[in-house]
């Protein structure tokens, strides 16, 4: 019911505008999760293995870099 409440006092602008920086911040995090994964592919095996890294962990890596988890 707290939620409930929470939602129906929020004006909606201030919702929308939540809303809408949630997704833009997304977006932001996407395309910089993209281009560290295309800057890592274009590495060789042997400057992966200098930075701790295959070919494997090259999606870890960047989900790591950027979101942190």
């Amino acid at each position: 019911m707290a939620f409930l409440t929470e939602t129906l006092e929020t004006p909606i602008s201030v919702r929308f505008s939540i809303a809408l920086t949630t997704l833009v911040t997304d977006v932001k995090n996407y395309r910089q999760y993209s281009k560290t994964v295309a800057e890592l592919q274009k590495l060789s095996s042997r400057e992966l293995d200098d930075l701790g890294l295959s070919r494997a962990t090259i999606n870890t890596a960047a989900t790591k870099a950027v979101y942190g988890y």
